[in-house]
């Protein structure tokens, strides 16, 4: 059996006082491929974006590789989210969002020092 890499343990979620995700539960295994489908404002995107570390849960817990990363920011976090429409850090400049993938692994030798 794969090992579970994410895992949503009793996930809450309201904006505005609507509720959006109630006590989502979800593991994923390594080597799997997931699909969140649904209409829109069913919190598929809600859920990616906890998973990410951009939206902090009401209630529950986001595990990776078993580790309790709940509160951890997304910078902190070992997970690569792409959006489907620009996702900016707003308190950085342009060159730091374009450079900030490779700085936070070390690999960063262009010119630019930030």
């Amino acid at each position: 059996m794969e090992k579970t890499l994410i895992d949503l343990r009793g996930i809450t979620k309201s904006f505005d006082g609507e509720l959006i995700l109630d006590d989502l539960n979800l593991s994923i295994r390594e080597n799997s491929f997931v699909t969140l489908l649904g209409p829109s404002g069913c919190g598929k995107t809600t859920t990616l974006r906890i998973i990410g570390g951009f939206v902090q849960p009401d209630k529950g817990q986001v595990l990776f590789e078993g580790k309790d990363i709940t509160n951890l920011p997304a910078n902190k976090r070992q997970l690569n989210t792409v959006f489907q429409k620009y996702a900016l850090f707003p308190h950085m400049n342009i060159a730091d969002n374009i450079a900030f993938g490779l700085r936070i692994r070390k690999k960063y030798g262009g010119v630019y020092s930030g």
